[in-house]
């Protein structure tokens, strides 16, 4: 088509490849096929460069652009020297703790540990993508199982293991497996008769009560580092992982890496609380860290980091710590009554409407408590069809995209913190940075009828 009419058509298209591009350049990095399409349609539009030239601003940007969305390079062909990331809670190491977050692919390499029946273990070098079958190709040849007869590979299983002693066996296909992990939970590498002798790692189901690094920090500084850390996780999210989380499920795993770490995250922040608190053998002192938690709760909300404010106060809220009805007792009436303004804002009735009035009158930055996010999401996905007699339902997939936006205005203003220098701000920041947690129910029940055996 040509003229006037033409030349819109196609400025309008162009428009929306450049927009595309932009918005999702790094996630095309992982699809062979958009990286086809996308220098398909490049060459189409090479070719009508020459016949309208107010195309020529526009395809020069695009040229920019699809130079930086390649096909995936072959594993055998990339450079040798390429940094392997350690996945923070499956490899802790202090130096990558403190470094500032950075987002994850699927084609990345981590380290991991995998462990043998023998609480021994191997750490491999991994696509954070890499299939059951991969890793267990690579324990192999840790283990030097390759000087075995021909099937000895087939006889090896993964199994993940959570400190209850729970086990999932994966299976072959299955990939991505490394963010799908509890927090507590490890990959086991075993033969099949092996496999109901596993039992969780010791360091998980032995605890030390007594004073922990929590003690001696103030609230404030906590509160502020809970938040920093989380708004890099938040940062690292690609706004197409919700919804790839929700739609796709299981077989988007490899798009939704960065997604899965922060659940996990909040999930760590409120096992955290409870495991403090019911660490703490002396009344008094349980007393002070319920009231400080309390006020840590409170600075994550004024930090308009909702994330942690929810996380805290579920972690108060867990039935091992609200049964310790002599220790709440000891709670200075401000801080009974505080309390329970926060649980009234943490009350889902009404689809969350006294979180949702608060959210709607904060300004970015905004870390929203994800999980209602990807409750929305899915109410949306699951309330109504995509396709509605062969056609594609443009009112749903505008309701989505519009929770989308919102994703995008939390995080349309830089987060900006004022955490004075501290000869403890290293050791603070990597203690909120790599809980040591249980997250065993049973174990802190336990814990519980320890401290306070007769309480309601």
């Amino acid at each position: 088509m040509e003229g006037p009419e033409g030349l819109g058509r196609k400025q309008a298209c162009l428009a929306m490849l450049l927009h595309f591009l932009d918005t999702y350049q790094g996630l095309l990095q992982e699809e062979e096929g958009a990286g086809h399409i996308i220098k398909d349609l490049y060459l189409l539009i090479m070719k009508d460069e020459s016949l309208y030239q107010d195309l020529r601003e526009d395809t020069l940007r695009l040229h920019q652009l699809v130079e930086t969305v390649e096909l995936k390079i072959p594993e055998e062909n990339q450079p040798p020297c390429k940094q392997v990331k350690p996945l923070f809670r499956h490899f802790r190491r202090i130096d990558s703790c403190l470094q500032t977050r950075v987002a994850f692919r699927g084609s990345d390499e981590i380290f991991c540990r995998v462990y043998m029946p023998d609480h021994s273990y191997v750490t491999i070098r991994s696509r954070l993508s890499a299939s059951v079958q991969d890793i267990l190709g690579s324990v192999t040849e840790k283990l030097q199982y390759s000087e075995e007869p021909a099937g000895r590979e087939e006889s090896l299983i993964l199994v993940a293991v959570a400190s209850s002693g729970e086990k999932v066996l994966l299976q072959p296909t299955e990939d991505c497996v490394f963010t799908t992990l509890g927090i507590n939970s490890h990959l086991f590498a075993c033969t099949r008769d092996s496999y109901e002798a596993l039992v969780p790692l010791p360091e998980e189901i032995q605890v030390s009560p007594g004073d922990t690094e929590i003690h001696r920090v103030e609230p404030e500084d906590i509160a502020n580092h809970l938040t920093a850390f989380h708004w890099e996780l938040f940062c690292c999210v690609h706004e197409l992982e919700f919804v790839d989380y929700v739609f796709h499920g299981e077989r988007g795993r490899r798009e939704t890496a960065n997604l899965e770490l922060l659940l996990q995250r909040c999930s760590e922040v409120t096992h955290w609380v409870a495991t403090e608190v019911l660490l703490c053998e002396a009344p008094g002192k349980r007393a002070q860290l319920l009231k400080k938690f309390i006020k840590i709760a409170a600075i994550c909300k004024q930090n308009q980091d909702l994330l942690s404010f929810y996380a805290v106060v579920m972690g108060l809220d867990n039935a091992a710590v609200s049964r310790l009805r002599l220790t709440w007792e000891k709670l200075p009436g401000k801080f009974k009554n505080l309390f329970r303004k926060f649980e009234n804002l943490t009350d889902p009735c009404r689809n969350h409407k006294s979180y949702r009035e608060v959210i709607s009158k904060m300004k970015p930055p905004v870390i929203p408590f994800v999980p209602l996010i990807l409750k929305d999401l899915t109410f949306l996905h699951e309330g109504s069809k995509t396709l509605v007699d062969g056609l594609v339902n443009i009112e749903k997939l505008h309701s989505v995209a519009e929770k989308v936006r919102t994703i995008r205005k939390y995080r349309s203003r830089p987060l900006c913190l004022d955490m004075e220098a501290s000869p403890h701000h290293l050791q603070t920041k990597a203690y909120v940075r790599q809980f040591q947690v249980i997250d065993n129910q049973n174990l802190l029940f336990e814990l519980s009828y320890k401290l306070e055996a007769n309480s309601q």
